[in-house]
């Protein structure tokens, strides 16, 4: 038999990760070496236990989140792969998960045969999808016309936030210019005419979340 895969499981809820510990702990093909409620404590545990698979939720509890952790797991000397749990499927998160390297995105309404598939392959290194991310994914590829570009995500999760374009122009380093630019064409592609339809249309479509 086959060595078992080593996991982490990263989770600022403990109710969570208790549940994914007996679900996963319980196979004779996976085994659960830690846990860590936030980006810092998997990064130590990830260094010392060298896992294979990190399961990795998005909102965490030291303010860094999956995304940025991911990409710090990256860097360890033998990094893992990480695969995103969680309940977040908006574009934002979505991009921001795949862009730091994660191996999959797997939302957490998922069945746990779609879980334990999705362990196996994403150490093996196959990128694994939930169909209801791979669909927003499709989508976007099939309508550029309509996809906003990672700028125009960042101000458009500025503006949900309540900023100013004075704010946004100092936030992103940008002049007030570029960013009246760049909500016209934000205007245009969501097909609305204000800051707040912007932002509600964007959070309907999930392309950012409140």
């Amino acid at each position: 038999m086959s060595t078992p895969l080593r996991l982490i499981l990263v989770d600022d809820h403990p109710v969570v990760r208790a549940g994914l510990r007996a679900l996963l702990g319980g196979r004779p093909d996976m085994t659960v070496v830690a846990e860590a409620a936030t980006a810092g404590e998997a990064l130590r545990q990830a260094a010392a236990l060298r896992p294979n698979v990190v399961l990795m939720d998005l909102q965490l509890g030291d303010g860094v989140d999956g995304a940025a952790a991911t990409a710090n797991l990256l860097t360890l000397p033998e990094p893992p792969r990480v695969l995103i749990l969680t309940t977040y499927d908006s574009d934002e998160d979505i991009m921001r998960a795949v862009e730091a390297g994660a191996t999959g995105y797997l939302l957490k309404d998922c069945p746990p045969d779609e879980l334990f598939r999705a362990v196996h392959a994403a150490a093996a290194g196959e990128t694994v999808l939930s169909p209801p991310v791979a669909a927003r994914l499709m989508g976007r590829m099939r309508g550029p016309q309509a996809t906003l570009s990672a700028r125009e995500v960042e101000i458009l999760t500025l503006l949900a936030r309540g900023l100013a374009n004075k704010e946004i122009s100092r936030q992103l380093f940008i002049s007030e210019a570029t960013v009246k630019t760049h909500l016209v064409r934000i205007y245009a592609k969501l097909g609305v005419d204000s800051r707040t339809a912007a932002v509600h249309a964007a959070v309907e479509r999930k392309l950012i979340r409140r």
